[in-house]
């Protein structure tokens, strides 16, 4: 995987402000990214996600702020002179036009010869693997085929930089699975810059090299996706990107790099404290689901009574009622299950030193 550290800007966002009268789609923000990585723009709707990707590609002109793209200023590029690729969500195939034709169009725009046109549009319907669907047309596509028309238009003129606007949101789950690992892989193939949209937290947990994630037109917190998913700086990005328990502690003691906590009526050390603890007597924690594990009456630290259970093949959820901690959401993997829970019954449950993360108050 491509990892930022060793990256140069291949596009540099400087102070991006765009407003809507009294919403600020964009506030303040800054971002460098590194040439060649699968980079995902994450956030719930109206965080500002889709005005930054608009206004990268030179839909949405900035209120103030600079775009450079390898040292240049393009913030007053038009979009056709910046030459980024774009897929949208809708897929925007010209109907009349086959799809050999669709990948054409930007080809013939740029005054490619002949010869130069056939071969490429046989190399991006190869890189699709739609070689025997150049002469249909785009109503006798499937949803699947034509998202790969559209990408391979997109591909066409070879861009040094992709933009993607939640470009598999209107497939079935299978569909987007499939194509989420085709993606992935032209990405590998092609070693091309992709700038990703969407609001799916697995989708960008799974494909991305690092992943941006907004709200209120700020970034909120950017890095892998295993950093944020295990070290979220704050509430807000412990929630929305996954599932978490949320434990308000008061630090009793701190020992060493672990904290002596207290809550609920129950004391416990965290290890996993992060960078976010300054100090303070109290703090809140996030914890995972999966973190928790669960065993019959006298097995772990606490107990608690099963609320409810739902059963998802591979794993089970389960909402478990303590007097201290309130409902804490526990996901545990079926095979490893040691007790069947049934709603109304007791169970066992506790969690590792390190699996709490110390969380900053949200911006």
């Amino acid at each position: 995987m491509t990892t930022a550290g060793r990256l140069e800007p291949v596009l540099s966002v400087r102070g991006a402000k765009k407003h809507y009268g009294e919403v600020r789609a964009l506030d303040g923000v800054d971002l460098d990214i590194g040439e060649g990585e699968f980079l995902t723009l994450l956030g719930p709707s109206g965080s500002g996600k889709t005005t930054l990707l608009m206004a990268i590609a030179g839909f949405t002109s900035l209120d103030a702020g600079a775009f450079r793209l390898r040292g240049e200023d393009i913030t007053d590029l038009p979009p056709d002179r910046r030459s980024f690729g774009m897929v949208f969500q809708g897929y925007a195939l010209f109907p009349n036009m086959t799809v050999a034709g669709n990948i054409s169009f930007p080809l013939k725009l740029r005054k490619w010869s002949k010869a130069e046109i056939d071969a490429r549009v046989r190399e991006c319907l190869e890189l699709v693997q739609m070689e025997s669907y150049a002469d249909r047309m785009p109503n006798q596509l499937s949803g699947g085929q034509q998202q790969r028309v559209a990408l391979a238009r997109a591909l066409s003129f070879k861009p040094s930089i992709l933009l993607l606007d939640e470009p598999l949101s209107a497939l079935d789950k299978k569909l987007r699975a499939d194509l989420q690992w085709e993606l992935k892989d032209l990405h590998r193939q092609l070693a091309v810059t992709f700038i990703y949209v969407t609001h799916d937290q697995d989708e960008a947990l799974s494909m991305s090299d690092r992943i941006v994630i907004l709200d209120h037109g700020q970034i909120q917190q950017i890095g892998l996706p295993d950093q944020l998913y295990n070290q979220p700086d704050t509430r807000f990005v412990a929630d929305f990107l996954g599932k978490s328990n949320f434990l308000e502690a008061k630090v009793c003691e701190r020992l060493g790099g672990a904290l002596d906590c207290e809550s609920g009526g129950e004391r416990f050390n965290v290890t996993g404290e992060s960078s976010s603890y300054n100090g303070a007597d109290r703090v809140l924690l996030a914890l995972r689901p999966e973190r928790i594990r669960i065993g019959a009456q006298g097995t772990e630290r606490f107990h608690g009574v099963v609320r409810q259970t739902s059963y998802l093949g591979e794993r089970c959820h389960l909402i478990l009622d303590h007097p201290g901690f309130g409902g804490v959401l526990v996901s545990a993997p079926t095979w490893r299950m040691t007790v069947r829970p049934e709603v109304g019954g007791e169970v066992s449950f506790g969690w590792d030193d390190d699996a709490c993360v110390v969380l900053a108050e949200d911006q």
